[in-house]
């Protein structure tokens, strides 16, 4: 019998760039030895040890002041208004939102040692297992997905593997760091299953990387990629492996772990893995009568009015949004009383899409809050629903971009109208970039896609409610400071 400890403490200096020993929260295996792992027919073996690598991947990704947050927020489908003293944190998320963020932003710093908390453990597990080759091509593909991130956000970011001799590393360019995920993926995908894994990844998940990776290849390097994004993308679509749902919803629900859409997810779970909370991040104070959360809100997150109006009322995605009068769970009326005020008869909780001002003094019940994913009653600070990282809908989108910006409309046309006809919408008979575009922000709200897309098609520095014409070098986050004041090697990214 296999005995189990439940906790480990590992020196490894490349994470932080600093150094740095944590203690995993998952159980390992106590006593087991490369060659144990390598000459065992038990895959729990393997999965045991690979646990904690993808535990670092799901831990810090939906939460306040992360990932999602800043690629939400920067864009043009979400903010956070201060209402008062509530959420005026700084002017951190002001600054966001106006694309006048400083490299000393905390939401950047938390971003960036997420990446490479993931990327020291995968790290660690290569050098403790270097001859498990299953092991291995599966942990440099989830490298490979977080250097993805990197690449997006950051873009000259270092790369440490597990062949990096320690200390303070200097940055990559960011073509280097695009050759890197490529090879990497392209290196390993063929060690990879070809069954429908979701929660980790496979062959068919490579290849949707390989596509988003291609798909902005020319921002990334300068040389656009759409012949490869699109051959990736049809190995994902042809593989049979995956199928549109034909109820929207079910991708977002609690219980979405049996979506034939959802390629990759993050299996979040209310007690054992939290750290999605959009439940408390959107919902008004309020909104804890209505679905009996065990926790109140935070009434922070919300949806542009322009966003929200580009929805028609007959696309089924419009229901990603909680709009209008809103009610306790016996059905009674709910009445927002401020935090000034003691009269219980307060005006009326009603979510409109309209929002007054972006500051100081928004008021507490503007802005359609994000409903995309389900919100069960009784629900705690941390939601359940596995969040899906890749979707099937985002790969159709890449290969109709793809296959447009080479000519090809004809094969464009047959992929979106895919999309569109799943959302109860008509088909397009001719098609414009900007049709990709809005159809994109329609399909991938609060996914995380935004603010990629609008870089990749050029918008990203136009104007737009409350926010000026901003400068080119903000395509780029800053490299954050305390990561630069803790390593004079690191370089940061130009007009910072």
């Amino acid at each position: 019998m296999l005995k189990y400890i439940s906790k480990i403490c590992l020196v490894v200096p490349m994470v932080f760039l600093l150094g740095s020993c944590w203690e995993l929260d998952q159980e390992v295996l106590d006593g087991v030895t490369p060659e144990d792992v390598a000459n065992s027919d038990n895959p729990e073996l393997i999965n045991v040890l690979k646990a904690s690598a993808y535990s670092r991947i799901v831990g810090g990704w939906g939460g306040h002041n992360g990932i999602w947050s800043i690629h939400e927020v920067s864009s043009d489908e979400m903010v956070i208004a201060q209402k008062g003293a509530d959420w005026q944190d700084g002017g951190l998320w002001l600054r966001m939102h106006r694309h006048t963020w400083e490299p000393s932003d905390e939401a950047f710093n938390n971003s960036w040692n997420y990446c490479f908390t993931a990327i020291g453990e995968i790290n660690n597990l290569l050098i403790s297992f270097p001859d498990v080759e299953a092991l291995g091509a599966e942990l440099k593909v989830l490298r490979a997905l977080t250097y993805l991130w990197l690449i997006d956000s950051f873009g000259n970011v270092p790369i440490i593997t597990e062949e990096s001799s320690g200390g303070n590393p200097t940055n990559n360019s960011r073509q280097e760091v695009f050759a890197f995920i490529e090879s990497s993926i392209k290196d390993n995908m063929d060690l990879l299953v070809k069954t429908n894994t979701k929660t980790t990844i496979n062959y068919y998940t490579a290849q949707a990387m390989l596509a988003k990776l291609y798909l902005n290849a020319e921002v990334y390097t300068g040389t656009p990629r759409w012949a490869d994004a699109e051959a990736a993308a049809d190995e994902v679509i042809n593989s049979g492996m995956y199928s549109l749902s034909s109820n929207f919803f079910s991708n977002f629900s609690t219980r979405n772990g049996g979506s034939t859409e959802n390629i990759l997810t993050l299996p979040y779970d209310e007690n054992n893995a939290g750290g999605f909370n959009l439940v408390q991040m959107t919902l008004h104070y309020l909104s804890q009568n209505t679905y009996d959360l065990q926790e109140q809100p935070w009434n922070g997150y919300a949806t542009l009015e322009e966003f929200y109006n580009g929805f028609e009322e007959n696309d089924v995605r419009k229901q990603s949004f909680i709009v209008g009068p809103q009610f306790a769970a016996d059905g009674t009326r709910l009445n927002d009383i401020s935090a000034e005020a003691s009269d219980p008869d307060g005006p009326p909780l009603t979510f409109t899409p309209f929002i007054n001002m972006l500051e100081p003094n928004a008021l507490r019940q503007s802005g359609a809050r994000v409903g995309k994913y389900e919100f069960a009653p009784g629900t705690p600070a941390n939601l359940s629903n596995d969040y899906p990282l890749i979707r099937l809908s985002d790969i159709i989108l890449t290969k109709a971009e793809a296959a447009f910006r080479q000519g090809k409309t004809a094969v464009a046309l047959t992929a979106i109208n895919q999309v569109r006809a799943r959302a109860n919408m008509p088909n397009y008979t001719a098609l414009t970039l900007d049709n990709i575009f809005d159809e994109r922000g329609l399909e991938l709200f609060a996914e995380a896609s935004r603010r990629t897309d609008m870089i990749r098609f050029g918008k990203w520095t136009e104007a737009w409610w409350e926010k000026n014409p901003s400068q080119p070098f903000r395509t780029l986050f800053p490299i954050p400071l305390q990561q630069i004041n803790a390593n004079p090697n690191l370089t940061q990214n130009p007009g910072y």
